[in-house]
């Protein structure tokens, strides 16, 4: 909080030299109660950073943010907790006895952006990642949970990035370097690279491609390049029903892994939605998912949602959701691994400030 309130008395403080500036104060606060079929006896659900507890009211993400905007500059700062913070952050590498998770896992973004001609802009710090159509915040996304493409694909990235939008152009590019995938905090002397091209065929339907190419083993093993692609598409329909699909395939070495996800999402009044989503996930050589046992992830799924939102920054969202894997993987009666089916039904309470 003290760097939250130094950060905007120095930009109030030069403010007065750039009338461009604008400082925002923001925040948000998700609470949840989730009921898992399985009853996992840690009380911690697997295969997920959102609704991460069983049988428990708790916070999945709190955070408080202030946000720079200006014709030259930009900037965002944002610290959070929650137990999605502490289940997204727990593989955060910790090489060395600075960084990792103890610190990284209270940082959301923290990004520094200059614009270097019209519509390109340079970003730096940590920031969101470009990855997928499915975002850390709840409130963003169609469905409450989220699908497993996006629990495995990064949520947040450190490095560097250009945007550019070229005037009166139906295209976006990005291009960044970073330390790698999702991880703030160095394991390797590598660095990885990727992009993102976001495309606005009509103002109903965008279409989306994005890469990432890098070296994530530690130095101390033979490198292997990670290649991994991903489509997206997201279309408005009349009467309010937004439809997004997404699919991934990624590659390391001579091993695969893919997924797709389906989602739609459609308001039944001015204040209450109804979605759905439908998906699938397989990583036979266990590249992005360590299960713990010799049976990799490979299962699919569904999910039903219900959204009752007001005007004030309120969002009450109930959700069930079901997955199906090829093995016993998901808990049952307080044993790790022994049901091949999930259920989950999930309500949550937010408040965007």
């Amino acid at each position: 909080m003290i760097a939250l309130i130094a950060l905007a008395a120095a930009v109030q403080a030069t403010a007065v030299q750039d009338t461009s500036r604008h400082v925002a104060w923001g925040g948000f606060i998700d609470t949840y109660y989730a009921w898992d079929g399985g009853h996992p006896g840690s009380i911690d659900r697997p295969f997920t950073t959102q609704a991460a507890r069983h049988n428990e009211f708790n916070i999945n993400l709190a955070h408080v943010a202030v946000t720079l905007s200006g014709d030259r500059v930009r900037g965002r700062l944002a610290l959070q907790a929650g137990t999605s913070v502490q289940s997204n952050y727990a593989g955060e590498p910790s090489v060395g006895t600075l960084s990792g998770n103890s610190l990284s896992r209270h940082i959301q973004e923290a990004t520094v952006g200059a614009r270097i001609a019209t519509g390109l802009w340079a970003d730096a710090g940590i920031y969101f990642s470009y990855i997928g159509g499915e975002g850390w915040i709840s409130r963003d996304n169609a469905t409450y949970t989220r699908s497993l493409v996006a629990e495995y694909s990064p949520y947040y990235l450190s490095g560097a990035r250009l945007t550019w939008q070229p005037r009166r152009s139906p295209f976006t590019f990005q291009l960044h370097v970073m330390n790698g995938w999702q991880n703030i905090s160095e394991t390797n002397s590598d660095k990885a690279v990727g992009g993102r091209v976001d495309w606005q065929v009509s103002p109903a339907l965008t279409l989306s491609y994005g890469n990432f190419f890098g070296n994530e083993l530690p130095d101390s093993v033979p490198a292997s390049t990670r290649a991994f692609n991903q489509v997206l598409a997201k279309l408005s329909l009349p009467a309010g029903l937004v439809v997004q699909g997404q699919f991934d395939y990624g590659k390391q070495g001579g091993s695969v892994w893919f997924g797709w996800t389906l989602t739609g999402r459609k308001p039944v009044t001015p204040a209450v939605a109804v979605a759905a989503r439908l998906e699938q996930y397989s990583d036979p050589d266990q590249v992005i998912v360590v299960t713990g046992t010799p049976n990799p992830l490979k299962t699919v799924g569904g999910s039903l949602g219900l959204d009752v939102g007001r005007t004030d920054g309120l969002l009450w969202r109930t959700e069930v959701r079901g997955l199906r894997a090829s093995a016993p993987l998901f808990p049952s009666g307080g044993a790790a691994n022994g049901s091949r089916n999930s259920l989950l039904v999930v309500t949550s309470m937010a408040l965007s400030l």
